[in-house]
């Protein structure tokens, strides 16, 4: 199978660095379409389906392959190797943001620089680190996911999304998390929640850009704070929003932190390419 049918791979625009997209657990790539088209105009941008949501060949999802972020980081890699076209910029929201961790990991030169858009690298509470949830919350929610995946949609997906003045993109996250195969939906959710990529942000090499929101119930400050002291080479940017999809709900803001962060180390990406 090729991978443009498997991920759903649409590539934009041209210039001197490639922008991959990806998007979160139970979304599509159509959530970035409020901040890709401000970079598309300047550079070449990747949008992507993660196997089993939006547009993806659901043919292509097997349970041992896609049981751990590695396999969702060996599809990165390999969109990257057949699309992109210059130094890359990887874009990830959520647990993307760690798929792409584990990518540059797996491969140090493949990606030049991260923005990282409401991350975590892990959910759980473990002594010092604050996750924003114990083990026990975890299991609950799993529980409840697994025994009654569209009524968790349902009851999550707007409290997730956040932004109370535009109730409409809580309808539309939703409305996405009801759309994805719900047997697919659990398995991604448990390798979700219950990762601890830690020690893999530790070991990033390329630089950072963390965008985290100031009220976010799935990855608090907290968190964005943790990045900022483990990860070698980062920027941390608190933007004033509510909710866990600033790109939705803030993406002027979003936009304006990800051009500031491209004009500080594209000559250092240009060079290590």
């Amino acid at each position: 199978m090729s991978v443009q049918i498997r991920n759903n791979v649409r590539v934009r625009g041209s210039g001197p660095a490639t922008l991959v997209f990806a998007h979160g657990f139970g979304c599509d790539q159509h959530m970035w379409r409020l901040v890709e088209p401000a970079f598309s105009e300047s550079y070449q941008t990747i949008l992507f389906d993660v196997v089993g949501c939006g547009k993806s060949d659901l043919s292509a999802y097997e349970v041992a392959r896609y049981s751990t972020l590695k396999g969702y980081a060996q599809d990165i890699v390999e969109i990257i190797n057949e699309f992109a076209s210059g130094p890359v910029i990887f874009v990830g929201h959520s647990v993307s943001a760690m798929a792409g961790v584990i990518a540059a990991n797996m491969r140090p030169s493949l990606i030049g620089a991260h923005v990282m858009v409401g991350p975590s690298p892990s959910y759980i509470n473990d002594g010092d680190y604050f996750g924003g949830f114990s083990r026990e919350d975890i299991d609950s929610l799993l529980e409840t996911l697994e025994s009654n995946y569209l009524g968790w949609s349902s009851s999550m997906a707007p409290a997730i999304m956040g932004a109370p003045g535009q109730p409409h993109l809580g309808v539309e996250l939703t409305n996405s998390f009801c759309q994805t195969d719900p047997d697919i939906a659990k398995r991604f959710a448990r390798v979700t929640f219950l990762s601890d990529n830690r020690s893999d942000v530790a070991k990033l090499q390329a630089p950072a850009l963390i965008i985290q929101s100031s009220e976010d119930i799935i990855a608090p400050v907290e968190v964005g704070q943790y990045l900022h002291k483990v990860i070698p080479d980062n920027r941390l940017e608190v933007i004033e929003n509510m909710g866990h999809c600033p790109h939705l709900s803030a993406p002027d803001l979003c936009i304006n932190a990800i051009q500031s962060f491209i004009e500080s180390v594209q000559s250092r990406i240009a060079d290590a390419g």
